[in-house]
């Protein structure tokens, strides 16, 4: 991901050459810090010798003396260290790094199934278990390039869980703990005190007091890197929300959630410089995973910079880039219910296709109650849908055994979507499904297992688009110029559909 330039003009550097395991090119990541380069948030964080504190790349603090500054590839390594979190910059509020959506090995898996509480749930064998691999072999390999195994990982998460229920809520202490993973009050004490070196009750004494609020309802703030367009982003999802689960109101995209320990609503609102976000959770153990599902939804730890840079390489694409720069992929919080939703719009049109999701909530969902708006169910499940009647389904016999044999085998584990899916043996297994094709596959691919390089050559949107730039419009040519755009065509195929007018490109009303 050579990038050379921001879009500011700022001279940035080669962000991949910056980091091998935990050794940090230590020249350029002294640039960054020096230009508070906000873009290498969460890339790497800077400990201080002199002061014991760690901060990301942009703090506003004037930068110590080079001499003084050392460096980590994540937050836990430095907290392993015995740096604590600068109460400035609060670099546990980095967004994610962007290397754990654009990579498919062993650490980028693992890193996406700690950051959706794999570990506080499964311990360290549940998460290897996951990904094939002995606990040995998923700690040395976390350890040799993050500085931290999964225990510590996990730790720094719980930490920043922690102090988001300790601002935002008037919570007593002892349910933060639980809720944020803890297995004592004890451990929850010790670890705040350490990694932000201020007690719980000093943290919640340094935010204004703004009452109880409601129970089980957090406001928060889900920082990204610039820039963000939010047109394809929000107006996707708006346009193709599923009655019941989904909806647009109040300038926010609101959706129900399933989550490990209950239920919850999320209601994200496009902002300037960051999404504003409003959970509102049957469980507050949840909020980890909640959040980690609302960043994945909206692709917010996208490096922009480098996606548009390789896009922008090409003359013909240039133009539609430079325009609306940092569009992002619009994805999903449930992977098996995107795969079932590919499946219903097959060959049919965005409405059908909200029409047919709409009567399996109603007939097959689990009811919920919203008092801030209107939804009214959970998708359907797996397992619920394995057991409906063929017959009931009103789509053509061939779809309807396609629909009928993804629910069978996404309930009993014959095929198995989640953020720890390998993508090329998922693809082979979707491909291997009745009525499945490329499109479906890498739709799939795109918006649900988070690929960013997955491509729909065949897609007639896409192939419209390509005629009007004057790109190559067949699907092995198109597929041919596409290799300039690796590894970002899923990128370049928002970029692409934003040329048509179709309500998905346009933010509602």
């Amino acid at each position: 991901m050579s990038v050379s330039r921001q879009h500011t003009g700022r001279e940035v550097f080669d962000a991949e050459g910056m980091r091998t395991g935990t050794h940090l090119d230590r020249e350029h990541c002294v640039r960054a810090v020096r230009s508070k380069d906000a873009r290498f948030d969460g890339w790497f964080f800077t400990a201080v010798l002199t002061t014991r504190i760690y901060c990301r790349p942009s703090c506003p603090v004037v930068p110590p003396k080079p001499e003084n500054m050392t460096f980590y590839p994540s937050a836990a390594a430095c907290q392993q260290a015995g740096f604590r979190a600068c109460k400035r910059c609060r670099p546990d509020t980095s967004p994610g790094s962007p290397e754990w959506n654009l990579r498919a090995d062993l650490v980028a898996r693992a890193m996406r199934l700690i950051a959706d509480g794999v570990v506080d749930r499964e311990g360290v064998p549940g998460l290897a278990a996951r990904l094939g691999y002995s606990t040995r072999q998923v700690e040395r390999q976390l350890l040799a390039e993050l500085g931290a195994g999964p225990l510590a990982l996990a730790r720094a998460q719980r930490a920043q869980t922690a102090r988001l229920l300790i601002e935002t809520t008037a919570l007593p202490m002892a349910e933060i703990a639980f809720a944020a993973g803890f297995s004592s009050v004890r451990s929850f004490n010790d670890t705040v005190r350490e990694v932000f070196a201020l007690s719980p009750s000093e943290l919640r004494a340094r935010v204004p007091a703004s009452g109880a609020g409601t129970p089980g309802v957090l406001t928060l703030r889900l920082p990204f890197r610039a820039p963000l367009n939010p047109s394809n982003l929000f107006g996707h999802l708006a346009a193709t929300a599923v009655p019941g689960v989904e909806e647009w109101r109040d300038g926010a995209y609101r959706r129900t959630l399933r989550l490990p320990y209950g239920h919850g609503i999320a209601a994200l609102t496009p902002r300037p410089d960051h999404i504003a976000c409003r959970l509102t959770l049957s469980d507050l153990r949840d909020l980890t995973v909640a959040i980690s599902r609302c960043r994945r939804l909206l692709d917010l730890d996208a490096d922009p910079v480098a996606v548009d840079e390789r896009l922008c390489a090409d003359p013909l694409l240039a133009p539609l880039v430079e325009s609306g720069p940092g569009r992002r992929v619009p994805r999903t919080v449930d992977e098996a219910e995107f795969a079932v939703r590919a499946v219903l719009g097959q060959q049919v049109s965005t409405a059908a296709a909200r029409t047919h999701a709409a009567r399996l909530v109603t007939a097959h969902g689990k009811p919920l109650d919203d008092p801030e708006g209107g939804l009214t169910h959970l998708f359907p499940s797996a397992e619920a849908l394995a057991s409906v009647d063929p017959e009931s389904l009103a789509m053509p016999r061939t779809r309807r055994t396609t629909f009928t044999t993804l629910v069978r085998l996404l309930a009993d584990g014959g095929v198995r979507l989640g953020v720890d899916t390998d993508w090329a043996e998922a693809r082979a297994r979707l491909l291997a499904l009745p009525g499945i094709g490329p499109w479906t596959a890498d739709v799939i691919a795109m918006r649900a297992l988070g690929d960013p390089d997955a491509f729909l050559p065949t897609d007639l949107g896409i192939r419209r688009a390509a005629g009007k730039l004057g790109l190559p419009s067949s699907p092995p040519a198109l597929t041919a110029r596409a290799e300039g755009w690796r590894p970002w065509r899923a990128y370049a195929v928002q970029y692409l559909w934003a040329t048509d007018s179709h309500p998905v490109n346009f933010l509602p009303a």
